[in-house]
């Protein structure tokens, strides 16, 4: 059958429909949003989340290991690692400021040291990981240095006192110069229980490196000095003008 078709199927008229929808469509169309190129923080890996305690612990008894391990072989070689230690005023013993710390006459002289190493460097590295380890340097270097000008000749001088002595004085010291009440509270702990070593910075048995003790208890003194300048030049106050 023919004839002609009627207006709803008009064939121009869809077209213009087709067109008016087309036109609204890309209207309401937005533009896609680019991701963030960071992540939430939320999303980041978290860091090492142990607490400050733990990485102290963790430092300090793997340090103690370490001078027990070098006595092992020390005993194993007949105790020849003993004459790397310092030998004061001589030029090859200059060496032994990087090794005394670490050499021990014997098995009874470093368990001796064990402890208070244990104590004294938990609590220095308590102060904070990087503060720690810098007095520890700071102590070695001043105290090696130091013996090795005042040392006995003929001396050779070894042990980890230097560093006990260091941070015995750098606990006691470190609150005063921070004027903070806290580290003032711990070092006078510190004193009761340690206090009395501060008597081995004296002359006394001709066996024992007082050198060392002295100048690893002002190698102590230095290091809290240096490493509170920051909170001493935050309690200077702004000059005023008059």
């Amino acid at each position: 059958m023919t004839g002609s078709m009627g207006p709803s199927f008009d064939p121009a008229r869809i077209d213009a429909i087709r067109a008016s929808l087309d036109k609204s469509s890309s209207a309401t169309t937005r533009p896609a949003v680019n991701a963030p190129s960071n992540p939430p923080t939320s999303m980041k890996p978290p860091r090492d989340g142990r607490p400050l305690w733990m990485q102290a612990a963790a430092i300090i008894v793997a340090f103690t290991v370490l001078l027990y391990a070098i006595e092992a072989v020390d005993v194993l070689a007949n105790h020849r690692l003993d004459q790397a230690g310092v030998e004061p005023r001589e030029v090859d013993g200059l060496w032994g400021i990087l090794f005394a710390p670490m050499l021990h006459f014997g098995w009874g002289h470093l368990i001796a040291n064990t402890i208070p190493m244990l104590v004294l460097g938990f609590l220095s590295l308590m102060a904070g990981i990087a503060r720690g380890i810098t007095a520890t340097a700071v102590v070695w270097i001043v105290g090696g240095i130091g013996t090795w000008l005042t040392g006995g000749s003929g001396s050779v001088h070894i042990g980890a006192s230097v560093l006990i002595f260091g941070w015995l004085t750098f606990l006691l010291a470190r609150g005063i110069f921070n004027r903070s009440a806290m580290q003032i509270l711990i070092g006078l702990v510190v004193l009761v229980f340690y206090g009395s070593l501060l008597w081995g910075v004296l002359p006394s048995d001709p066996r024992i490196s007082w050198q060392g003790h002295l100048f690893g208890a002002i190698g102590g003194l230095i290091a809290a000095w240096v490493l509170s300048s920051d909170q001493r030049a935050a309690r200077r106050k702004p000059a005023v003008a008059g």
